[in-house]
């Protein structure tokens, strides 16, 4: 597929392009389709007699705005009708507009087939080509996403796959997602879905590439070195003191401030597991779970996290764009 111009004429005349244009623009040039298609293009079907099967590249760029911009199946089949460039994105005329039970079996084909794990390694793979390769560190964190708690649904039932969590003095309804980032570059590497009551440290084995030197944690993750599963890994845990250790010392004493001085230092490094979250949360919207079952919500994760790296690195990778073949 050419790469998009957005040269239609109702944009021709345009003073000033749309953030959600000029977005499209950023991540056209950014995602590595030619990876992607590869991946996928194995599983799709050919179409058959006189209906052929929608463009792949036209499936999967319909697929990566749902997650981009949180639009249901039946949303994205009327975006695609409504907005001219949403349509010039995905490479379709309104001739032809796949319907919303063609967006969800596409959907669905990816997650026979397991591919959203697919997806992150090839994003990854593609940013370690361009000099963004997974260094000697890891840092874990978890956060919660909410699932709705009411029961005012087809069912009548909750979610049986989510659990209720209690984080202060507040208790959420939902799932987890555990992630395992690279120290220096920020990128995601590792991710896990677990029900909101499973504890975060029972999840670092899952998150780790197996190279690290290092692992950094916040204080929720106290004594993980002395889990089982972690028995002989050679690595620094470098995880964050609890307050209560050092708060009663003399805030004048040397003890004190050298303790400080370490937990902000460390503090400083587990900063970047925050931007992940930052993006699938505020850049693109993901709040809640958007399926039932942690499999399907899972997947979803899977997909905005290897998402959110393209858009961490799109500096780097449109500032090297000379270097850059999509």
């Amino acid at each position: 597929m050419k790469q998009m111009t957005f040269a239609d004429a109702e944009y021709a005349g345009k003073r000033k392009q749309t953030r959600k244009e000029l977005f499209l623009i950023e991540m056209d040039q950014v995602v590595p389709w030619k990876g992607l298609i590869a991946l996928i293009e194995p599983h799709y079907p050919k179409g058959e007699g006189d209906r052929p099967a929608y463009p792949l590249m036209a499936m999967l760029r319909i697929h990566l705005m749902q997650n981009w911009f949180g639009y249901s199946d039946p949303a994205m089949e009327e975006a695609l009708y409504e907005t001219t460039i949403l349509r010039q994105f995905a490479g379709l005329s309104l001739e032809r507009i796949p319907d919303e039970t063609t967006i969800l079996n596409f959907r669905r084909l990816l997650e026979k087939h397991e591919l959203a794990a697919g997806i992150l390694g090839v994003i990854n793979g593609y940013l370690g080509d361009r000099g963004l390769s997974l260094r000697q560190g890891t840092i874990v964190d978890a956060t919660l996403i909410h699932a709705p708690s009411s029961t005012k649904n087809q069912d009548g039932k909750r979610d049986p796959e989510m659990r209720q969590s209690k984080k202060g003095n507040q208790y959420y309804f939902g799932m987890k997602a555990h992630i395992g980032v690279d120290d220096e570059s920020g990128l995601v590497h590792s991710v896990v879905g677990t029900a909101a009551n499973v504890a975060d440290i029972t999840q670092v084995d899952k998150l780790l590439h197996g190279d690290e030197n290092v692992v950094c944690a916040d204080a929720g993750y106290t004594g993980v070195e002395k889990r089982p599963e972690h028995a002989g890994r050679e690595v620094i845990w470098q995880v964050a003191a609890r307050r209560s250790t050092y708060k009663k010392l003399d805030k004048r004493s040397a003890l004190y401030k050298a303790k400080r001085k370490i937990e902000k230092a460390k503090a400083q490094v587990r900063a970047k597991v925050e931007h992940p979250f930052r993006v699938i949360k505020r850049q693109f919207g993901y709040v809640k779970v958007r399926f039932r079952g942690l499999a399907k919500n899972t997947a979803q994760l899977v997909t905005l996290f290897a998402l959110s790296n393209l858009w961490m690195a799109r500096r780097h990778l449109l500032t090297t764009a000379g270097k850059v073949h999509l």
